[in-house]
């Protein structure tokens, strides 16, 4: 049977049928109508129709209504205006980073979810699903490619649920909060020159580099290894796309955490990555040298540790090391920790600076050093690489430098255990 449709003409009825005529057909609330009629009125009818009452120019002359705004001015707080040309010092300081402190550490999911049965966390891949969320979240901030978790090993659904994920950085109560007052920021317009000698940060970077210049070129890739890195921080007027912000854009390629044969969980590729590219922030709790070794003798019992000594060449004196701080990433920290030991090594160390002025408590930074096929774990040296020093030496010559000691790049407390990397010039141990 076939329906035919039919549309029905109503006829809009105004305030006076006498004067408005009819409109189209169409339907319309009782407020739209009441409008619609309004303005259908001639000029001298509406008037009329308008109630009548006070209008705005007669209430702005009212005595009783000026001196009520006078009382209010008087008990108001004086307002302050600040500009970014003038009150730049206090607004970069309002809005770097945040000070995380350890003390304030979540926990309650990662706690609910280790309480629950094994079947109740396999069900239909939970715990898979809310690690990946928790990842995303942390990753919001960036806009970073997803992160997946793999396993085509075995029935391990995730790595163990045991930290907070989190791109920040934590302090712990015995170590300083981010030092913002002695930080200096440029006062360039649009991007940085990178051979502009005026720009504050060039001045900060020629002094390790003893040339003018960053440590990124146009399109943002790293052009050496082992020196640190000052990059434009709050502070700084340049645009947020200047060539001298990276790490602070947060990790800009896609990897994923999947389980390996015999090293048990590493990161991997999801695409193709250039060399010299920016991976990720070991991030972590900054703990006292001396809380590091403390917390090393527990992590040795069980035979896994996620510090990292802050022992980098140019803070050691005379050849010594001046270990201050150290980062675990046993209780808070990102994919970075599932970062596997290799003696033929496709990522090295870096040390940056964004929001701190403490030269003790850079930023641990991972970059590629070569081109990383899609598929291929990502690794770096647990000692460094076999001929560091002479690399040090060839950088220490190109760039003039005057600092003594070795760079080194050196992580996790020593867990003992036999290397499994694979590479032809293995060295059999993780360690140095």
């Amino acid at each position: 049977m076939r329906h035919q449709m039919t549309r029905r003409r109503k006829r809009h009825v105004s305030v006076d049928d006498d004067i408005a005529p009819s409109r189209p057909n169409r339907s319309a609330s009782s407020s739209t109508s009441s409008l619609n009629s309004m303005l259908e009125l001639p000029r001298s009818r509406r008037a009329k129709a308008t109630p009548k009452g006070p209008t705005i120019s007669d209430v702005l002359r009212d005595p009783d209504f000026l001196a009520s705004i006078e009382r209010m001015n008087k008990d108001a707080t004086p307002t302050t205006v600040w500009t970014w040309m003038r009150d730049r010092d206090i607004i970069g300081k309002e809005f770097a980073d945040v000070y995380a402190r350890a003390s304030d550490l979540p926990h309650l999911m990662e706690d609910e979810m280790n309480a629950l049965p094994e079947f109740a966390r396999h069900a239909n891949e939970m715990q898979r699903k809310i690690f990946e969320a928790a990842i995303a979240q942390a990753d919001m901030t960036h806009r970073s490619p997803p992160i997946r978790i793999i396993n085509t090993i075995d029935n391990e659904m995730t790595p163990p649920f045991e930290f907070h994920y989190t791109n920040l950085m934590y302090h712990s109560d015995q170590v300083p909060k981010p030092d913002l007052d002695n930080l200096v920021g440029c006062d360039c317009r649009g991007k940085c020159n990178p051979k502009n000698r005026k720009c504050a940060c060039v001045r900060r970077q020629e002094e390790v580099m003893s040339e003018c210049g960053f440590a990124y070129d146009a399109n943002r890739t790293l052009q050496y290894h082992q020196l640190p890195i000052h990059e434009c921080n709050a502070m700084c007027r340049c645009d947020d796309d200047c060539q001298n912000r990276v790490v602070q854009h947060g990790r800009q390629v896609a990897v994923n955490i999947q389980k390996t044969a015999n090293k048990g969980w590493g990161i991997f590729a999801a695409q193709y990555i250039p060399a010299h590219t920016f991976l990720g922030i070991y991030s972590g709790e900054y703990v006292t040298d001396r809380e590091g070794e403390h917390r090393g003798s527990l992590y040795n019992n069980f035979g896994r540790s996620y510090l990292f000594d802050l022992d980098f060449w140019y803070l050691k004196h005379d050849g010594e090391d001046d270990v201050k701080f150290t980062i675990d990433a046993f209780h808070a920290g990102n994919f970075t920790r599932y970062l596997n030991h290799s003696c033929d090594p496709n990522c090295k160390i870096n040390a940056v600076y964004i929001n701190e002025a403490n030269r003790d408590k850079p930023l641990i930074t991972i970059f590629t050093c070569q081109n990383v096929r899609s598929g291929e774990e990502l690794c770096f040296s647990y000692h460094g690489s076999e001929d560091e020093e002479e690399e040090e030496e060839q950088v220490r010559k190109s760039k003039k430098k005057k600092q003594k000691g070795k760079a080194k790049e050196k992580t996790l407390a020593p867990v003992y255990a036999a290397c499994m990397c694979g590479a032809r010039n293995c060295r059999g141990s993780m360690w140095s």
